[in-house]
């Protein structure tokens, strides 16, 4: 990796400046987040200068069929069709789940991170994906993955595991490419799995009011 890279900032770095200037340099949370950084940038470094010939092609093309969450749009339709009443809830839902993730990552948290995306000095370029745009802080890949998995899995839980390892290389992808950080794609999935918990809560009380509305209205008839 380049040097540049070397000491590229991390979300963990920010925050034990933040927390240096109240606790001091030496505390125990200034001194763990720094180390965290540093930990995010060696997974990082380690993942980069490792060939892998075999992986790289497989990797990069399901990197790039979860871009715009095309690969969990599909998997809904699919689930849809074939889930029955169940698999239409659960199709539903996932779809939300990603809506709200997108909305919370690109809206709220990457504007406000701003870390970079990596600088990709490493000679595996047949790994590579299009460099996004966007910040890189935190994955919105890993984010949509894991928020569709969640929804599926409660719903359909035959299809919980191979979803939820599904999500797990599509999360893994942007890391071997090189387009983010271990600990972007880490935070992503945690913010993507609770942002489809919310959600899941928010269906659930929907639809318990349509029951009990559908109950009172039966005995009133």
């Amino acid at each position: 990796m380049s040097e540049l890279d070397e000491h590229q900032p991390t979300p963990e770095d920010a925050l034990a400046r933040r927390l240096a200037g109240r606790r001091g340099e030496g505390s125990f949370w200034v001194t763990a987040l720094r180390e965290l950084g540093a930990v995010d940038r060696a997974v990082y470094r380690a993942v980069a200068d490792t060939p892998s010939p075999v992986l790289d092609g497989p990797v990069r093309r399901l990197s790039t069929a979860a871009n715009y969450s095309r690969l969990w749009l599909c998997l809904a339709a699919v689930i849809a069709v074939l889930g029955g009443r169940r698999g239409r809830r659960a199709a539903v839902e996932g779809v939300l789940a990603i809506g709200a993730t997108s909305a919370a990552v690109n809206l709220g948290i990457k504007p406000i991170a701003r870390r970079r995306r990596p600088d990709r000095a490493t000679p595996y370029d047949a790994r590579f994906v299009s460099m996004p745009e966007s910040t890189s802080f935190p994955s919105g890949h890993a984010a949509s993955a894991f928020a569709f998995g969640y929804a599926v899995g409660r719903h359909l839980p035959g299809l919980a595991v191979p979803i939820r390892l599904l999500a797990g290389g599509v999360a893994y992808s942007r890391v071997h490419t090189g387009v983010h950080y271990p600990g972007d794609v880490a935070i992503g999935s945690v913010v993507g799995a609770g942002t489809a918990a919310m959600v899941a809560a928010a269906s659930d009380r929907i639809s318990l009011s349509r029951r009990r509305q559908r109950r009172s209205d039966d005995h009133l008839r």
